[in-house]
């Protein structure tokens, strides 16, 4: 793993520049993406530690008891699309540093970097059949989720395809930690800071083209969205869309057609059902790319939470506007989002924050911070319909997904047997 670290250091650009080439993200935020993957990695460097037992001597007359760490087995990952470098990254380096072999399935649409860290992590010296790629769709999947040598299951994407693999390889035994949808909130208190909270809004709304599970796709606006929406409007007009490749571009394209033409219909069924598009990025032209998959940043102001547009994860550059009279309706809002990702608060306030961090139901939690995801000696914590399984990514969490614990019980007598008793036993003594 100290080896693996230093070749995705030395290779950084190369990979950045795969994931912008196969993703269409910006070379910046690309290098970001395989940057918060190579912490994971620098986490898995600690294993010996992370995976130590527990031991108690003379838990009764001469017997002693501790618990050990083992390894799975085969593992397997299946990645999504917008993070080539770092999903994998979450997945493979804690894997094998527990003991297990694992079967990483890179996003049919972007696996190039997937396949760049497998040849990496060969030239780290990690044996020849630890770490395998597989390409492919639904019948990969499939074949991941019933075959019996496959122990454990990492997943990360859709609810569709989540809780399909959940369902799936659960009923065959299998652990699976299955990180889905998401629909992060923000709830701005009138005392907020101006500046610093619009850059938040704009920075983790608009970033990646909105193709994050941690991206901020909707403010709560306790008091009223209308004293900020003008400064909101100028900072994202201020945003340039343009191909990833190209240099000051904040915004890339979103990854398919498909895509595209489902963020547009989410928008049209929110003007449709009473939102304001007060920017509305649909009919962005990028010259020289005419023909790109580009969203520009938009904005819905009045949103309600019936609106299919507020229901449906949009995973694009479009930023929900809502309102509510006081903090605690704010919270209830974001508490009935069927979601539970990430929430953030933006305030002054003390007492609004640590009302905010108590009461308000997401797994991670963000004070004047936009996208709260932990450096990876904390889990990534996501809850609700955001997650399914028992043990999260990476942390503690995740040493504990890769192996199973064993309990040992030893006694090494050194007096005459007293006898043999049948009952059950309530002391060790004899």
């Amino acid at each position: 793993m100290f080896k693996l670290q230093e070749l995705i250091r030395r290779d950084m650009d190369k990979l950045a520049l795969n994931i912008t080439t196969e993703q269409g993200k910006t070379l910046r935020d690309a290098q970001g993406d395989v940057f918060r993957g190579l912490e994971v990695v620098e986490h898995a460097c600690g294993m010996a530690t992370l995976q130590m037992g527990e031991y108690v001597s003379n838990v009764s007359s001469g017997i002693d008891t501790y618990s050990i760490r083992e390894p799975l087995g085969v593992c397997a990952g299946i990645c999504p699309f917008n993070f080539p470098a770092m999903i994998p990254l979450w997945m493979f380096p804690m894997a094998v540093t527990c003991g297990n072999t694992f079967i990483l399935k890179p996003s049919e649409k972007d696996p190039g970097a997937a396949m760049i860290l497998a040849e990496l992590a060969l030239e780290a010296g990690l044996p020849d059949g630890v770490l395998n790629i597989v390409h492919g769709t639904n019948d990969i999947v499939n074949n991941i989720c019933d075959d019996d040598d496959i122990r454990a299951i990492s997943f990360v994407g859709s609810n569709t395809a989540g809780m399909h693999i959940y369902a799936r390889a659960a009923s065959k035994g299998k652990r699976v930690q299955s990180n889905m949808g998401a629909k992060n909130h923000a709830i701005v208190m009138p005392d907020a800071s101006i500046d610093a909270t619009l850059n938040s809004l704009i920075a983790a709304g608009f970033g990646a083209a909105g193709q994050r599970c941690m991206a901020l796709s909707t403010v709560v606006f306790v008091g009223g969205s209308r004293p900020w929406e003008d400064e909101l409007i100028k900072r994202a007009k201020a945003l340039k869309v343009n191909a990833g490749i190209e240099a000051g571009t904040d915004l890339g394209p979103v990854i398919s057609r498909q895509a595209k033409d489902r963020i547009y219909r989410l928008i049209q069924s929110g003007t449709e059902s009473g939102a304001r598009a007060v920017l509305d990025g649909r009919n962005i032209v990028v010259p020289g790319y005419e023909a790109g998959n580009f969203v520009g940043p938009t904005i819905l102001a009045d949103v309600t939470s019936d609106m299919e547009c507020y229901k449906e994860e949009i995973f694009g550059p479009v930023l929900l506007c809502m309102q509510a009279e006081s903090l605690e309706e704010a919270i209830t809002i974001v508490n009935n989002n069927k979601y539970g990702n990430g929430a953030s608060i933006f305030t002054s306030s003390g007492i609004a924050a640590r009302k905010f961090q108590n009461d308000i139901e997401a797994g991670q939690v963000g004070i004047n911070v936009p996208i709260p995801v932990p450096l990876p000696f904390f889990s990534f914590t996501g809850s609700k319909a955001s997650f399914a399984g028992d043990l999260n990514f990476y942390g503690k969490a995740g040493v504990q997904f890769y192996t199973q614990i064993k309990t040992v019980t030893q006694q090494w007598k050194d007096l005459p047997v007293q006898g043999v008793s049948l009952a059950m036993p309530t002391s060790q003594k004899t």
